[in-house]
């Protein structure tokens, strides 16, 4: 069964120790198993206390990223690319020292707008040095999942097709696909038949709006979503993403044009995640019990 988690800045975007022990608490509160948590310093961090506090509330961990510019691995640039690799290498060790398993995000490229196309060399220079981290980051227990985001955010990968294309590049068997709704209802064709193509390659879902608010009040077609994910058998994590200009974080705030206020009661939002995702699985599995049961006369 998936772990349900919640993006922690749907509660804050400040890591001092006060605000992520009420994340935590508001997280358990709302019902989630899991916490999803970005650009988190430990240099600011008292790390080994907030895995306690953590796995003392039997929460799961996950942490995200997207690459800056200065540390951009597909960049022909030696120094820049290198900088990149520190930057996921540190990421890593966050996520295995937290007592989590996978990082997620802009892992490939840096995050933000683009006003050129990529080219093969940088396409082969991001998945050849991806590899070689995910190599390592395999000895720590943590599995990279690269993030497909929307053209506005990067220029390289924005299918999930393009993704797995780029994980067969990259010859890893510790690299797998970071999907998110939002950018999916985007950039996909269908996305419930790119969710059926990626299958078996998904490591980490992303759950959220067309306009990052609430659940069910926006564009995305839910039931085709859920049914697909319950049709390829996807058990991994599913995490709700909503960002609203009621939270502010500098480094993801502006990149993702955070302007609205959506929401301004974030129990009411978490507690409605919840229930709409227990609600579209549910529903999709007894859709597929109905259509895989033979209902034989005197069975």
């Amino acid at each position: 069964m998936s772990r349900i988690g919640i993006h922690s800045f749907v509660w804050s975007a400040s890591s001092n120790r006060e605000a992520l022990e009420k994340t935590l608490d508001q997280s358990r509160e709302a019902g989630f198993d899991l916490i999803e948590l970005s650009y988190l310093d430990p240099s600011h961090v008292d790390i080994p206390r907030l895995a306690k506090s953590i796995a003392d509330r039997d929460l799961g961990v996950a942490i995200s990223i997207g690459l800056p510019a200065e540390g951009d691995i597909s960049s022909a640039d030696k120094a820049t690319a290198e900088r990149g690799v520190d930057i996921l290498e540190r990421t890593v060790a966050l996520t295995r020292d937290l007592g989590g398993s996978k990082l997620a995000g802009i892992l490939q490229t840096a995050h933000g707008l683009e006003t050129s196309a990529p080219t093969a060399d940088s396409w082969k220079r991001s998945a050849h040095t991806l590899a070689e981290v995910a190599e390592k980051a395999k000895a720590a227990g943590v599995s990279l999942n690269i993030e497909i985001v929307n053209r506005f955010e990067s220029n390289l990968l924005n299918t999930a097709a393009q993704g797995l294309a780029f994980i067969e590049t990259s010859g890893s068997d510790n690299i797998f696909l970071h999907l998110d709704t939002f950018h999916m209802n985007i950039e996909e064709a269908d996305v419930a038949l790119a969710l059926r193509h990626a299958a078996g390659k998904i490591g980490y879902f992303h759950i959220g709006e067309s306009h990052r608010g609430f659940l069910g009040t926006g564009s995305i077609d839910w039931v085709a979503i859920f049914d697909a994910l319950v049709a390829i058998g996807y058990a991994d994590d599913i995490t709700f993403e909503s960002f609203s200009s009621e939270i502010v974080d500098e480094k993801l705030s502006r990149k993702t044009a955070i302007w609205r206020n959506l929401w301004q009661d974030n129990m009411e939002l978490a507690k409605h995640a919840r229930r709409f995702i227990d609600v579209g699985l549910e529903t999709a599995r007894r859709k597929q019990e109905l259509v895989t049961a033979s209902h034989r006369p005197g069975a």
